[in-house]
């Protein structure tokens, strides 16, 4: 694996979380999210969009034609074939960073915001489902749904670094952040009881992630407007926070082991992102 842990670095709400895997599992996890994040950081870093542009194909060819002196490709090429990955999934996430690599981005709709977090954080979602043993349909499509939740509140929070990075996913009010995070809400939810399909060694860091992450948007609503919202700068949660969230996380997982219900009555809201994807062709 590769020795600089992206994790670690970019993503510590989901660190904690790993916190609670197994170690070969934590390894796999970082693995897929050092690929997700060196071809983010292309789109992200600040550079001309033609630089960014040829760097984004560059790393996209090495990877199509399998270059393993790039250790991040041949551990994500390790990752596509134990898992079985289809490379449909990648090529998504692809076109959703590709999508970010311009002068300006714009999202004029509903189904351009869900289109969008499906390619760059349902793909996620959907690859770290596989990674933990997740065969079962319904359940992967809701590792979609949570990935797309946690997308809509990466939105939500970076509504003013996007702006000034000429990225309009959602617009400058405090009307628009809640709707997203309202939004995000039915795909948080849509995702709970599949986590019994889990492999209980790995549940409860996924019940954490879920958490942690979900009470982001709670804390982005208690800013209650816009003026607010901007005073904050990047809004995160504490480690102390964080504790709080595991703790609960352990009711979570009580609820979870005694209750009835699973995933088969989840009707996935999914219907946008079909015209554009098919989604079963990738589970």
């Amino acid at each position: 694996m590769t020795s600089k842990n992206y994790l670690s670095i970019y993503a510590k709400s989901f660190n904690w979380a790993g916190f609670f895997l197994p170690k070969e599992t934590y390894k796999k996890c970082s693995a897929l999210y050092d690929f997700c994040r060196i071809i983010d950081n292309i789109a992200d870093e600040k550079n001309q969009i033609k630089i960014k542009q040829n760097k984004f194909e560059e790393f996209k060819n090495n990877f199509n034609k399998k270059n393993f002196d790039d250790s991040i490709i041949e551990n994500m090429w390790k990752l596509i074939n134990e898992f079985n990955i289809s490379l449909k999934i990648i090529d998504d996430l692809f076109d959703g960073i590709e999508s970010d690599i311009k002068d300006e981005v714009k999202l004029n709709s509903k189904k351009d915001l869900l289109v969008y977090s499906y390619r760059v954080a349902g793909t996620v979602g959907l690859m770290m489902a596989k990674i933990l043993n997740v065969n079962k349909k319904k359940s992967l499509k809701s590792a979609i749904d949570l990935g797309i939740a946690m997308q809509l509140t990466n939105i939500s929070r970076d509504v003013i670094e996007d702006l000034n990075n000429q990225r309009f996913y959602i617009q400058e009010n405090f009307e628009d952040i809640r709707s997203t995070i309202q939004l995000s809400e039915k795909f948080y939810e849509n995702s709970f009881y599949s986590i019994k399909e889990i492999p209980l060694s790995f549940r409860f860091s996924i019940l954490v992630a879920r958490r942690v992450y979900r009470q982001i948007g709670y804390k982005i609503l208690s800013k209650k407007n816009i003026e607010n919202y901007r005073k904050s700068g990047k809004i995160y949660l504490t480690n102390f926070e964080k504790l709080i969230q595991t703790f609960l996380s352990i009711l979570d997982l009580l609820k979870l082991s005694l209750t009835n219900k699973n995933d088969n009555y989840i009707q996935h809201n999914h219907l946008l992102i079909n015209e554009e994807i098919n989604l079963d062709e990738r589970i």
